[in-house]
């Protein structure tokens, strides 16, 4: 089996292709002076470009994992979410209130994409 890493550094890979799934890792915002809303908005433009690297787009997303440091914010993530999400192919998705790594981030959104179609 072919495996495909993307992004990759020491510690980790912000993608892998594998097994006919891309993965992708927990992706945080860039600038956490933003509220949730923004910080999730920021999040979802690096899953956009992550999947077109491997070809794919939000359509081929199976499962999402998100966190969020307050479950206060969950409307106000789930307003920008629910308004990225293709209608008709929203994917199964957890998301849990958890202490994030740094106290600066609000969010974490980590998804597994299908590659073909075919099951």
């Amino acid at each position: 089996m072919e495996i495909k890493r993307y992004g990759a550094g020491e510690r980790m890979s912000q993608m892998v292709v594998a097994g006919g799934f891309a993965f992708i890792a927990g992706q945080v915002a860039d600038d956490t002076s933003l509220d949730v809303a923004g910080q999730t908005r920021q999040i979802l433009d690096k899953l956009d470009r992550l999947l077109e690297e491997a070809k794919l787009d939000k359509r081929h997303i199976v499962s999402a994992s998100i966190w969020l440091a307050d479950h206060r914010s969950f409307a106000d993530m789930n307003r920008i979410w629910d308004a990225w999400v293709p209608k008709g192919d929203a994917p199964a998705r957890a998301c849990v209130e958890s202490k994030l790594a740094f106290p600066q981030y609000t969010v974490e959104i980590a998804a597994i994409a299908a590659i073909a179609a075919a099951f």
